[in-house]
């Protein structure tokens, strides 16, 4: 079992929370892009591609896929427009609503994603060997909680 990386080498830094955040996500992002790099995916495009995948009841909607990704649906937009340029990802309209349109993984998409699970499972090995499994599960799951907690999106309410 491989233990945690030392705490004695971190320097303290802002008392900020969001600023820690946004250090960690940076470098967690060089590990997983570094990873995926050989499959030609960025870990926010592989997210998306492994997001759209965990739906079972059809294709999501953008408003449906932007709140499981916990983004705005401007910034989902951006990020869908080269998945959908290189043909991963299809914008299709609704049946109910023609106004409404779902994003669909395609068959080029889910060739993708297989491709890099395999190397998205490297950069979580590295990580579990870096900061140890035990912790990292304590970590993902904290992360979740603060991901879904309505009440840390605003200050109203």
């Amino acid at each position: 079992m491989t233990k945690p990386a030392s705490d004695a080498n971190v320097p303290a830094g802002s008392p900020c929370i969001a600023t820690a955040m946004r250090k960690a996500s940076r470098r967690l992002s060089q590990l997983y892009d570094d990873a995926l790099a050989p499959t030609g995916l960025r870990s926010t495009q592989f997210a998306i591609l492994a997001e759209l995948a965990s739906f079972t009841d059809g294709p999501p909607s953008m408003v449906e896929l932007a709140e499981a990704l916990v983004t705005d649906r401007s910034s989902l937009g951006h990020n869908l427009r080269p998945l959908e340029r290189d043909g991963l990802v299809a914008l299709e309209a609704s049946e109910e609503d023609r106004r409404r349109r779902h994003v669909v993984l395609t068959t080029k998409g889910r060739a993708a994603l297989k491709a890099g699970v395999l190397r998205w499972q490297i950069a979580q090995d590295r990580f579990h060997e870096v900061f140890g499994a035990a912790e990292a599960a304590r970590l993902r799951a904290t992360l979740l909680r603060v991901a879904h907690n309505e009440r840390l999106a605003t200050l109203k309410g």
